[in-house]
């Protein structure tokens, strides 16, 4: 332990749902709950003014919607979250190199390593002069915990939500964690809680007073022997800058169950190659390829092959993951499937026996010249490969919780209890990370149309026997400008109309108006920063405000 509150925990404020009330003035002071917007849809994050009527990170978009009526539901811009999170992590830098992202929207600072904190009255005045830096920047707010371990900053912090600041003396941690639920130590999900209530212990006081030879055997060893050192605020993990990823992956869920099996292996074939275009970006390569699939009922079934050798080839890995498939039994249905890589490597061995078994397959299907995202049995190609099968769109939305059922919840895998906004959102029975589960810590479908970007606008096909006509679909909450209007977001669309509010990050509350989902002047345009100089001159505004 240190002798000085000179480790950091920042937090950012309900991060998603603050970053659209801060780009849409008129949803400011008022519910916002981000998430999947299809009927298995899940909330990412709620603003405080949402989480007033109950709503939660990782609810059903449904049970949000009853409980919170005239919310504004929209979809997640994880293009903007990114850029945002990508200025605080900066300003972060500045003040030390060791910096510990845990996602988007939390790290851990050692402000010692720094040089610019040594003692609790330092460190408190970084903390807020961050604090203020942080809201001049992006408008946004954000807590912070001074401690002098790890754990200790990260309790701080969720003690000082919303908008504070909280410094834990060095000495006092024990007496600080005594009156607290257990649940408040990482690592004590549910599960474990509920074990330990059965016990006659709910404080952390009453986790340190029991022992740890009771803890060891009621828990097991490793994490009785953990537990007992939290509860008396013994905490020695250093912040550590670089964090190796341990595993790379997307999945999705389905607005209704998939049935036909050439779909099926479509989907897992078009997952194979996200999860690659992921696994590069990485600068990884791996050796253990993960298939993932949830059925009709909730149950789901986990396959994994190993290779010789890492590989970042597509093809190795799609036809690893359709040979996985054939060992699953989809018979009444599935609701969502995943890739996954693991045993990440940063070089790559391709596994020549792999790669010419892939080679075979393929030409067996359909012969050399066979497309490599058609499925084996026929050569047909799977429903919603289209140009945008591939994008993330509010198909998977990344979502911060877990399936119900599934143990203690992200604490319960994460001694730092790295869970904030990120990583799947799209099943309601699937629980920030499958926004498609990003296997590397970070991180939220609908239905069976082809993958929607996020940037709003979307083309969905027709019947064949239209050629070339398609309907756009706006998502609600996405950026989009008009020829005339300017810069705006869908408020909502349906029955051949579309509603935007015309207004931007620093202006006052917009006009709505309504156009036709194909009206030519209107298109899909990237997200305007929240401050700076993002007031732009658009031609017509002047009418705008005067009509």
């Amino acid at each position: 332990m240190r002798s000085a509150p000179t480790i950091l925990h920042l937090d950012m404020d309900a991060f998603y749902a603050s970053v659209e009330q801060a780009s849409k003035p008129s949803l400011r002071g008022k519910a916002v709950i981000v998430g999947g917007l299809g009927p298995r849809g899940v909330v990412a994050t709620a603003s405080y003014e949402a989480r007033r009527f109950g709503v939660h990170s990782a609810m059903p978009m449904a049970q949000a919607r009853r409980l919170c009526p005239n919310g504004a539901c929209l979809v997640p811009r994880f293009s903007l979250y990114r850029e945002v999170s990508d200025t605080v992590m900066a300003m972060l830098r500045e003040l030390s190199p060791l910096v510990e992202p845990l996602s988007l929207d939390e790290a851990f600072v050692d402000l010692e390593a720094g040089g610019v904190a040594f003692d609790a009255e330092a460190a408190r005045a970084v903390g807020e002069r961050l604090r203020a830096d942080i809201a001049a920047v992006t408008g946004l707010s954000g807590s912070v915990g001074l401690a002098g371990s790890k754990m200790l900053a990260k309790v701080a912090s969720e003690e000082a939500k919303p908008a504070g600041l909280l410094l834990i003396e060095v000495g006092t941690e024990r007496a600080h964690l005594a009156p607290m639920s257990v649940r408040t130590l990482p690592g004590v999900g549910p599960a474990t809680g509920e074990h330990l209530r059965r016990a006659g212990i709910t404080t952390v006081g009453e986790l340190a007073e029991a022992g740890e030879d009771e803890l060891v055997r009621m828990v097991g060893r490793s994490h009785g022997v953990g537990l007992y050192r939290m509860a008396r605020g013994v905490d020695e993990r250093p912040v550590v800058a670089e964090r190796d990823a341990k595993s790379v992956s997307v999945e999705d869920t389905f607005d209704v169950d998939l049935h036909d099996r050439v779909r099926i292996r479509g989907e897992v074939q078009r997952l194979a190659e996200r999860c690659v275009e992921r696994l590069r970006a990485s600068g990884h390569s791996g050796r253990t390829i993960v298939l993932k699939v949830r059925r009709y009922d909730f149950s789901t079934l986990t396959r994994s092959e190993t290779l010789r050798g890492p590989t970042d080839d597509p093809a190795v890995v799609r036809e690893a993951a359709g040979r996985l498939l054939e060992a699953v039994d989809t018979t009444g249905g599935v609701r969502l499937l995943g890739v996954g890589v693991t045993g990440l490597a940063d070089y790559t061995q391709e596994d020549l026996f792999a790669f010419a078994d892939a080679m075979a397959a393929r030409a067996g299907a359909g012969g050399p010249g066979v497309d490599p995202g058609r499925g084996h049995d026929d050569g047909a190609e799977p429903s919603g490969g289209g140009p945008d099968a591939g994008t993330d769109g509010d198909r998977a939305v990344a979502v911060p919780g877990r399936a119900p059922g599934e143990g203690d919840g992200p604490d319960a895998a994460d001694p730092q209890g790295q869970g904030a906004e990120q990583g799947p959102v799209d099943d309601a029975g699937d629980g920030p990370g499958g926004a498609s589960g990003e296997g590397q810590g970070v991180g939220p479908g609908q239905g069976e149309s082809a993958g929607r970007g996020q940037g709003g606008e979307s083309e969905v096909g027709v019947p064949s026997g239209v050629e070339g006509v398609v309907e756009r679909r706006w998502a609600a909450g996405s950026d989009v400008r008009h020829a005339v209007y300017g810069p705006g977001w869908v408020q909502g669309s349906g029955v051949g109309r579309v509603t935007v509010r015309f207004e931007q990050p620093g202006s006052r509350p917009g006009r709505v108006r309504t156009f036709l989902v194909d009206d030519p002047e209107l298109e899909a345009s990237d997200p305007m920063p929240l401050v700076g100089d993002q007031v732009l001159e658009v031609e017509g505004q002047a009418a705008v405000e005067r009509a």
